[in-house]
């Protein structure tokens, strides 16, 4: 079985691999540890498409895991932000670190080095493994878990079979190519085994999935029910000054941790209304925005004031250069109903 598998998968992959800017073409050397453990970090839970500029800007920026290591933090920071999960970030730098401080440079080469790392887990270990030192390792994202799901037709629904799709993908992983077969599952999963309308037609697996034999391949995998995502309320504050707004840094720990932002209070069931303002002021409301993480939809008021001067505890930063400030899309959203209001003499009427 894993033979037939693997062999028609490597086979088709070889012919339709997708060129990506981090990987090496199928057969070939692999490519440098750094830039498959820097993709495969920004990949979790983002888009091939979203992540190639960031890609692009963090190894011009940052070449090697030691120049990585080096980097301020506030700056790889605001680098990372619009890419999302910042967690990813507060990881990545301090993963960097310890591979600087503690192995010289180099990564581990072992899936169980691997995951002695800062922030470095389960997947991640074994993609680097697999992909980067060519170790037989059982890789698994959510493109590999549909290919999975449709071809023994797991009838379990996510999360609680996910044991059972591992040792299924264990099972067809061969020992030879296990990166490229990696890969080669990833990208099954990403262009002809999606969601939705899935074009088994094609599929190198086609003869070997029987949820493709039984006419349900979209059925599966099976998803348990989801439950109500709740809705949090809270309010971000612009405070004005001399063409400058007032930006704070947030707590490393918790939501956006350490990324720059406009201050806000609290995020809770209740409107929390002007809780938390960084100053006493006349604040005057310029509308809401609405953004959605994984637990929870946040809807966010944003108000706006003049500062009488720049006694406020934060970083005053210049209006006209705010799309350097590395804002979070949350705040960044927040940002720009606030310019357009300025812009268009919203601000001032309210």
């Amino acid at each position: 079985m894993s033979v037939d598998d693997s062999t028609a998968l490597l086979a088709w992959y070889d012919r339709h691999a997708r060129t990506l800017p981090w990987r090496a073409a199928p057969g070939a050397s692999p490519p440098e540890p750094y830039r498959v453990w820097l993709s495969e970090v920004m990949l979790q839970q983002t888009t091939v498409a979203a992540v190639k500029p960031y890609f692009a800007l963090f190894t011009s920026r940052w070449p090697t895991v030691e120049t990585l290591a080096e980097a301020d933090e506030g700056e790889v920071m605001a680098a990372w932000a619009g890419l999302g999960y910042y967690a990813r970030a507060r990881n990545l730098i301090a993963c960097a670190r310890a591979v600087a401080r503690d192995h010289g440079g180099r990564f581990p080469d072992s899936e169980e080095g691997l995951l002695g790392l800062p922030g470095v887990g389960r997947y991640t270990a074994a993609a680097v493994a697999a992909i980067a030192f060519g170790r037989r390792a059982v890789v698994v994202d959510a493109n590999v878990e549909r290919v999975v799901a449709r071809r023994f037709a797991v009838a379990e629904s996510l999360p609680g079979c996910r044991p059972q799709l591992r040792e299924l993908t264990d099972s067809i992983t061969p020992n030879q190519r296990a990166g490229d077969f990696a890969q080669a599952m990833m990208d099954l999963g990403a262009t002809i085994c999606t969601p939705r309308g899935p074009a088994c037609g094609v599929c190198p697996l086609l003869d070997r999935c029987a949820a493709a034999k039984a006419g349900m391949a979209e059925a599966y995998p099976v998803k348990a029910a989801k439950k109500a995502r709740p809705t949090r309320i809270g309010t971000a504050f612009w405070v004005e000054r001399d063409g400058h707004v007032l930006l704070c840094r947030r707590p490393d720990k918790g939501m956006l941790g350490g990324m720059r932002a406009l201050p806000s209070g609290p995020w809770t069931a209740q409107d929390p209304g002007l809780a938390e303002a960084p100053i006493r002021a006349n604040w005057r409301p310029l509308g809401r925005v609405g953004h959605i993480f994984t637990h929870f939809a946040l809807d966010l008021a944003v108000v706006a004031a003049d500062a009488p001067d720049r006694a406020a505890d934060g970083e005053w930063w210049p209006i006209a250069r705010l799309d350097e400030a590395g804002l979070p899309t949350l705040f960044a959203k927040a940002a720009a109903l606030a310019q357009k209001a300025a812009q268009t003499g919203e601000l001032m009427r309210l």
